[in-house]
């Protein structure tokens, strides 16, 4: 008997290890191309924040040219697009305005150095805690920024804009039933370019943004003294900066893993936006972390998936910037602003909001995410609308879970024994009306309070098994309490008699 087993060449192995992009000409292309509408996506939104930021144009595309690049190598989320962004911008403004470019720039190196520090302890583990509800609430929020984002661009302008505007939408919503081998972004920005140049129409243009670099960002490290001073002055902000950039990195991931349905490395993110934060303000630039709406753009519009995209988006920036400024000053804002306005109706969760939906959903869920809604868009900041939307979440939880504890009483044939069964979860929310569910006065002398279907969670609530005890002693009654399982017995043997005052 003789068996034969196939073995693949090395040149075979070696094909199977080369990425899908290099593989499958149809995903290299799609890469590309997606860079490229992202790459135009970025250069306005990047001179808007370097304007919010109170710096030159340059400092912002230098950002998000720095970002893009250094996050597509050192990021736990393939496709996802870094930039600098606007909710950054608002953070560290004022560092700008009290002291200067050298100290923003210092603020941008240590923020990144914080989100490093962050992600290696493992602070991207705290996303397990952001219910669904408040992820739910963040898409529309962030939907609805994008789509106010871009009212300003059609407000006191000539009204040739909104025919572009219009036609804009129709080749956006049209092009992709005839192909999509080309994204249609890209389709709808060349060809309203071409009908404003080639007709001489007056309207808006990237250009009138701000002037665009004509050279590469040079390294360098910020003119600040090193001292204690500084860093006290700078250590704030760059805290602020830090946290603001993972919280909207860290969710921006897990809505591309969701999208993609791909699972990413949150902690790898995080350290990877530090990472880019910190080339960023070695190159001189304002620093950023990921970009929603341009990551709609790569990701669910052009149907990029690899780092490619990634790459090509910040690499593209430079190039548009440095060989066809020109060119790219051209490009119409109606077609930005029609991209964007896609990519707001697109990214909003509209079965969230069916009558069906609402109908279904408990009331709870349905007051977290609209609160979730309120306070982004009341502060333009995601992140402190996803802290909010998260603790309203826990107290609505929590109110839930206190209604599940219950007490039922059993009193024996011979009236010298009574017992209580308690079941449910005894935490701080729940233990405080325990105390008050035990008939102290007319018991018999023998209480036994039976807790072999309920689980001791906190401090709170072995006090109260405390208080009930003392109040039966108090009145010549004894106590036993039974039933506990192993890690609640530890947690009552641990602080039992020690959390009266005066211990």
């Amino acid at each position: 008997m003789s068996s034969s087993v196939s073995v693949a060449s090395p040149a075979a192995r070696l094909r199977g290890l080369r990425p899908d992009w290099l593989r499958d000409p149809k995903v290299w292309r799609t890469e590309v191309l997606a860079g490229l509408v992202v790459a135009l996506a970025l250069i306005p939104e990047a001179i808007s924040f370097s304007i919010i930021a109170g710096v030159d144009p340059a400092i912002g595309l230098f950002a998000s040219f720095t970002m893009a690049v250094t996050i597509s190598i050192v990021g736990g989320r393939r496709a996802m697009i870094s930039a600098a962004t606007g909710a950054v911008a608002l953070v560290i403004a004022p560092v700008n305005r009290e002291h200067g470019l050298s100290y923003l720039v210092a603020t941008v190196i240590l923020a990144g150095v914080f989100q490093v520090v962050l992600g290696a302890v493992g602070v991207a583990r705290l996303m397990r805690f952001v219910p669904r509800s408040v992820m739910t609430g963040f898409v529309n929020a962030l939907a609805i920024l994008v789509f106010v984002a871009q009212v300003p661009e059609l407000h006191d302008v000539p009204w040739a804009v909104y025919p572009l505007l219009i036609g804009g939408l129709v080749l956006l919503v049209l092009f992709p039933r005839v192909t999509r081998v080309i994204p249609a972004p890209l389709v709808s920005i060349v060809v309203l370019t071409v009908i404003t140049v080639a007709a001489g129409i007056a309207v808006p243009t990237v250009g009138d943004k701000g002037e665009l670099p004509s050279s590469l960002p040079r390294p360098g490290l910020p003119d600040v003294p090193f001292t204690l001073d500084t860093l006290t002055t700078i250590a704030p902000y760059a805290l602020a900066m830090a946290l603001v950039g993972l919280m909207e990195s860290l969710m921006t991931a897990k809505l591309v893993d969701d999208i993609t349905d791909t699972r990413s490395s949150k902690t790898r993110e995080s350290v990877g936006q530090g990472i880019a934060n910190i080339v960023t303000g070695f190159f001189g630039g304002m620093g950023g972390c990921a970009m929603i709406g341009q990551t709609m753009i790569n990701v669910k519009v052009s149907g990029a998936r690899t780092r490619v995209s990634t790459f090509l988006a910040g690499a593209f920036l430079m190039v548009l910037c440095v060989v066809f400024g020109p060119v790219v000053s051209d490009i119409p804002m109606a077609a930005l602003v029609a991209v964007m306005v896609m990519v707001a109706f697109g990214t909003f969760d509209w079965h969230s909001i069916a009558p069906k939906t609402l109908k279904r959903m408990p009331t709870g869920e349905i007051a977290v995410m609209v609160i979730t809604v309120i306070v982004v868009v009341a502060t333009h900041n995601l992140a402190i609308g996803v802290v909010v939307g998260t603790i309203t979440a826990m107290v609505v939880f929590a109110k839930r879970v206190a209604h599940l504890a219950e007490v039922t009483a059993v009193t024996d044939p011979d009236d010298t024994t009574v017992v209580y069964r308690v079941t449910g979860e005894l935490f701080f929310a729940s233990s405080n009306d325990l105390v008050g569910q035990f008939r102290y006065a007319t018991d018999p002398g023998k209480v036994v309070i039976d807790l072999s279907a309920a689980h001791v969670w906190d401090a709170s609530s072995v006090a109260a098994l405390d208080a009930i005890e003392t109040k039966y002693a108090q009145r010549g009654k004894t106590v036993e309490i039974v039933g506990l399982n192993e890690p609640s017995a530890r947690l009552h043997g641990k602080l039992s008699g020690e959390l009266a005052a005066g211990h």
